[in-house]
Formats: C-alpha cells, sequence, structure tokens
C-alpha cells in the first residue's frame, strides 16, 4: 500500500518533534507530585519510553537518517507482503485429475472444483495455499505425486525468480532493521525489538527456547523413526519426506487412537461451533449474549456482525467475523479492532476475527476441524481481552499489552473448547443434531498431545531462525 510509508512518516513526525518530547520529559521529571491515578502514570511511563525507543534524543541529522530508515522499511515490509499475497495466491496447485484428489472428503473436492471454476478453469481442481508451509489437505492426500507437488507450491512460493520472489527483500528489510538499531544505539534489531517485551532481551528470549531443544529433538526423532516404519510396513519403502510428515502421521494416529479425522468434521459446523460453542462459553463464564446485525454494513458479504452485550444488558460493543479464505486476503488467524475501547474518547469497541477457513461449494455444510474449532476460541479469547477493555486512555486498553503477555486470555479460552458441557453443545452432527459420542471424545482427549515434538519443534525452530537472523548487527552485512 501506498499509505504504509505515509504512516510511517507521521509517527516519526510526532515522536521526533523535540516540543512534544520536551513537554512529555517535562511531566516525566515530575510524575510522582502530580498526582496521577496508576492508569495515568502508566500512560506517561509509555509515552516517555516510546519517544525514547522511537529516537527522540538523536541529533538532527541523526534523525533524518531515522526517518529515511522508517521510510524505506515501511515501503519494503509492504512490498514483502503484498509479494507474499501475490506468491500463495499464485502457487495453488491445479490439478487434472480428480484420482489424484483421493483421500479428500466429497465436500473437499467440491471446494477444489469450485475454486478452479472461479479462476476460470472449470473441470479442473484447485488446491489453493494457506499461509502454512504444511497444508491441510497434505493428511489426507494419498496419492505421494500429489503431495509433493503440493508441498513444493507451499515450500516455494516466494522463492522463484519471479515478481513474486521475496528472498531479496527479505536481506534488505533485516539490514534495514539492523541498521535502525544501531543507530537507535541497540547492538541489533532483536534488542530493540524486544524492550518492551517481557521477555527483556535476546538472550533471555533464546535461553527460554534453547532449553526447550533436547527433548523436542528427541521426539521428533522418535515420531520420525515411528513415521519410517508405518512407512516401510506398506511394502513400497522410501525415505521419510516433508510432505509425507502429515499423511503417515494420521496414519499413526488412528492406529494408535483409532482417530480419522475425517469422522470427527460433521460434528463441527462453523456457524454451530460458533453460536452454541465459542458464544455458549461466553455466555456460561461471563454472562454475556450475541445479537447478529443484518443491518449494519461489511466489507465482505459472508462476514458475520454481532452487537455483544453485558451480563446487565448493556452494550459492550460489536464483533465481526471475516472467517473465510480469500485470494486477496493475508493468511494465518488474528484478532484487532476497527474502533478501541477508551473512556477518554467515549468510544466502544469494535473488534474482529480473522480466519482463512476453506470456503465450502455452494450446498455444501461448513465443516471444519478440532485444530479449526481451537483456533476459533483462541481468536475469540483476544476479541474478549479487546470487548471487556474498561481503561480511559486508548494506549492501554484491550489488546495493547507486552506482545508476549497479549497471548494469556487467548490461550485460556482455549481451554474452554474442550470443557464436557461447552463441547456436548456444539459438537452435534450437522445432519441429525446427535451429541458426539463419548468414545470418539475420549479418543480427542487421547491423542490431544500426538505428534507434539514435531509441531513444537516447528515453532521453536522459527522463532531460533528469527532471533538469529535479527541478531546480527548492521556490520554483517545482508544474509542469506
Amino acid at each position: 500500500s501506498a499509505e504504509a510509508p505515509k504512516l510511517a512518516q507521521h509517527s516519526d513526525a510526532i515522536y521526533l518533534d523535540p516540543k512534544l518530547f520536551a513537554r512529555v520529559q517535562a511531566l516525566y521529571a515530575k510524575k510522582d507530585t502530580l498526582g496521577l491515578d496508576a492508569e495515568q502514570k502508566q500512560v506517561l511511563e509509555i509515552y516517555h519510553s516510546d519517544f525514547l525507543h522511537a529516537g527522540a534524543q538523536l541529533n538532527d541529522a541523526d534523525k533524518a537518517k531515522l526517518r529515511l530508515l522508517n521510510t524505506q522499511i515501511s515501503t519494503a515490509t509492504t512490498d514483502f507482503q503484498q509479494k507474499l499475497l501475490a506468491g500463495t495466491k499464485a502457487g495453488a496447485l491445479v490439478v487434472d485429475d480428480k484420482a489424484k484428489l483421493a483421500g479428500l472428503s466429497d465436500a473437499e473436492i467440491a471446494a477444489a472444483a469450485e475454486g478452479a471454476k472461479e479462476r476460470g478453469m472449470p473441470g479442473k481442481y484447485v488446491l489453493s495455499l494457506q499461509n502454512t508451509t504444511q497444508q491441510p489437505a497434505l493428511a489426507s492426500l494419498s496419492d505421494r505425486a500429489t503431495r509433493a507437488a503440493l508441498f513444493e507450491k507451499s515450500w516455494n512460493r516466494s522463492q522463484r525468480g519471479d515478481a513474486n520472489d521475496t528472498c531479496a527483500l527479505i536481506r534488505t528489510i533485516a539490514q534495514l532493521r539492523a541498521q535502525k538499531a544501531q543507530l537507535l544505539g541497540y547492538p541489533n534489531y532483536a534488542a530493540y525489538s524486544l524492550y518492551d517485551q517481557m521477555a527483556k532481551t535476546p538472550a533471555a528470549a533464546k535461553g527460554f527456547m534453547t532449553q526447550l531443544v533436547p527433548a523436542t529433538a528427541a521426539e521428533q526423532r522418535r515420531e520420525a523413526a515411528e513415521l519410517q516404519k508405518t512407512i516401510n510396513a506398506t511394502g513400497t519403502s522410501f525415505p521419510l519426506a516433508p510432505s509425507d510428515w502429515d499423511f503417515y502421521s494420521d496414519k499413526v494416529r488412528k492406529a494408535k487412537y483409532d482417530l480419522d479425522q475425517n469422522e470427527l468434521k460433521p460434528y463441527f459446523e462453523i456457524s454451530r461451533v460458533l453460536t452454541d460453542g465459542v458464544f455458549f462459553a461466553a455466555n456460561q463464564l461471563y454472562g454475556v449474549t450475541f445479537k447478529e446485525r443484518r443491518d449494519i454494513p461489511t466489507y465482505q458479504p459472508d462476514i458475520r456482525v454481532f452487537t455483544v452485550y453485558d451480563k446487565d444488558g448493556s452494550e459492550l460493543g460489536l464483533m465481526y467475523f471475516d472467517y473465510w479464505k480469500r485470494d486477496n486476503k493475508a493468511g494465518g488467524a488474528w484478532m484487532s479492532n476497527f474502533v478501541g475501547q477508551s473512556k477518554l474518547l467515549k468510544t466502544k469497541p469494535v473488534v474482529y476475527n480473522v480466519g482463512n477457513f476453506t470456503k465450502p461449494a455452494p450446498g455444501q455444510p461448513a465443516l471444519i476441524t478440532f485444530d479449526d474449532v481451537t483456533t476459533m476460541f483462541h481468536e475469540f479469547g483476544h476479541a474478549l481481552h479487546g470487548l471487556f477493555a474498561n481503561q480511559t486512555y486508548p494506549l492501554v486498553s484491550g489488546t495493547n499489552t507486552a506482545r508476549d503477555w497479549v497471548e494469556f486470555p487467548s490461550q485460556f479460552n482455549e481451554h474452554w473448547a474442550l470443557d464436557p458441557k461447552v463441547f456436548a453443545n456444539y459438537a452435534k452432527d450437522y445432519r441429525t443434531g446427535a451429541v458426539m459420542p463419548q468414545a470418539l471424545v475420549t479418543k480427542i482427549k487421547n491423542a490431544a498431545k500426538f505428534n507434539q515434538g514435531y509441531e513444537l519443534g516447528e515453532l521453536v525452530a522459527a522463532a531460533t531462525l528469527d532471533q538469529d537472523w535479527h541478531s546480527l548487527p548492521a556490520s554483517a552485512g545482508p544474509q542469506d
């Protein structure tokens, strides 16, 4: 977006203004004599820290350098996001033969056919990419060549040497960030980024992750050996490849726990999960209620909007749900707000949850996995954090907390997805309304820790790479 550099320049106009900083500095110097309440004092301390962190004490020459760096970083990161989005769209796997999709459900195949039709390829099938490296379909596709092709599309979506290649941009962004950190007196960008987080320092963050590695790696090796054993037992032995992991992991899960993911999906119809699961849990816990609003305009026709009411009947705010994947939509799931809560500004929160679930073909039910259910509860935990905000100042309202703390309400809310009372209220067969049998519920719980070495290892490896990459000093130059 052309607006991103303008927003960076606007931020610089505030935080590099000497008169504004002088005013904040003067107030900060006598903060203990101003009769401030706890929230006001915190707001003043945050603003003072933010001004310092943004370069308010730099000389004019260095401020000019910083303004240029901020504009360059903003432009480059926006360019990166746009290239990634375009690469994700262009990277979709086109399949000519329905037989190559063996293992997918009828609904998933119908959605793939609909996706191809939308792209002007009737008679073909399109498996669009999610933002993660592993793709949901990899767990079901029985054709190994199709799995390998889909994984390759995902892995290389932004490194094909075409207009969507991001390799050079990544090096540029890392170098610009390192230069910015150095200009502001930090040894590297990781130190700059963590200054106001709970971890505080790269060493602390890295130390926390490093202590997880031995046990995680051992569990990964055990899991890999188990998958290889399963492959060997088929009589067509080949070395386990990354594109095989989810497929054979699902086979082991079925063998160990008698749990078939496709057996679960009929019990997780997305609308019922939302109203009878996510909303029901919030009502039982906090007394809040929800009323759908069809009179409020939305930026997409399939977005749902609800007014959220507190237990006393007063209006808490508005809640938008944008769950379906679109080609022009960033990947992943997240919560944010259109309007933040503030007593000072007399505003109530308008928050939204975004997902990237595959939209079913017309006439098909919207069935999701239990992982998707967990994601819905997780993101709604963030939404509650925003909706329950009750602060005077927007700077400290809702989810405006330390980044590593902000995940607590969402992680907490996840746990209600399997609460017996909540689960029984939403996990019902969409065809009959029958509650999921207890035997199947037990299988879900028993399999909850399955494949955790692999999944945790992915997170630790990515976070460690991120820390190492951003711990390089500016003098190190671009790195591959």
